[in-house]
């Protein structure tokens, strides 16, 4: 599972966010409340949507557990922040560099997909983990609960710096 890596331009999202942990996941909750109103948004860019999840500096993946919190978005790309219903709030989308794998499968699947990013891939690369946004494009091919379900999995990288 070779990524390809990509430049990412900022972008310009709307949705709802909610602090959580993969102990107590609020995700289906989160998209249950944001569906009815991106259905309602007259500006967006594409049906793509975008879960993206934001953790704290101080957050590393080797001692990432089922109760380390992060914030996570349910949300949509638009082309302005003009005219959208309140209950949706504007976020900016850090641009940069980033990794992007195809994950094929469920949600139950997406822990294998991650350990090989995070135990594999990211070790044996040129680049670490950047400070950024990670998250998933939701695309035509995403089927929900379906095992021939995909995704893009798009984490921000930077190059490793030589010591």
């Amino acid at each position: 599972m070779e990524p390809r890596i990509e430049f990412l331009p900022q972008k310009k999202l709307v949705g709802q966010s909610i602090k959580m942990s993969l102990a107590n996941d609020s995700t289906a909750e989160l998209w249950g409340s944001v569906m009815p109103l991106v259905k309602t948004v007259q500006n967006s860019v594409s049906n793509d949507l975008f879960s993206v999840q934001i953790y704290d500096a101080d957050s590393s993946f080797s001692n990432f557990t089922p109760q380390t919190t992060f914030t996570k978005w349910a949300a949509i790309e638009v082309s302005n922040f003009n005219d959208l219903p309140k209950e949706l709030v504007p976020h900016t989308l850090n641009g940069g560099l980033y990794a992007i794998f195809t994950h094929k499968g469920n949600a139950e699947a997406f822990a294998k997909t991650s350990q090989y990013i995070f135990g594999e891939w990211i070790p044996n690369s040129a680049y670490d983990l950047d400070q950024r946004e990670h998250f998933e494009l939701l695309g035509s091919k995403y089927k929900k609960d379906s095992s021939e379900s995909e995704e893009e999995v798009w984490i921000p990288i930077r190059l490793k710096r030589i010591s």
